[in-house]
């Protein structure tokens, strides 16, 4: 699979995902840990890929996103921004309420009978 296809598919099959360095776990940089921390205290799954294993797509995504550096996150297919957007979103509560909300649209279907 090409990566720009790769990409793609990441970005399609993953509601809420973040480009970043490391894991958010074990992030290999400040920025990508700060966007991490940020997404992880939303409470909410969300998808990442670490750039630094994968280093086809840390070369391609700058130019699909027309955003040259990481992390970066995407929700919906859409590009958010990377960590100080992530960081400024987070602090007034927009991160939260756009994370919640994409997480809700996307639950499985059976989640809600249990």
């Amino acid at each position: 699979m090409e990566t720009l296809d790769k990409i793609k598919q990441q970005i399609t099959e993953n509601p809420i995902l973040i480009y970043m360095k490391g894991s958010p776990k074990l992030p290999s940089c400040g920025f990508s840990a700060q966007a991490g921390q940020a997404l992880m205290s939303c409470g909410e799954p969300f998808a990442y890929v670490d750039i630094l294993q994968n280093p086809d797509i840390r070369a391609e995504l700058p130019k699909f996103a027309n955003w040259p550096t990481f992390p970066q996150l995407w929700v919906e297919g859409e590009l958010v921004g990377g960590c100080d957007i992530i960081l400024e979103m987070f602090q007034k509560g927009e991160l939260q309420t756009l994370v919640k909300e994409t997480a809700a649209k996307h639950k499985p279907a059976d989640a809600d009978s249990e």
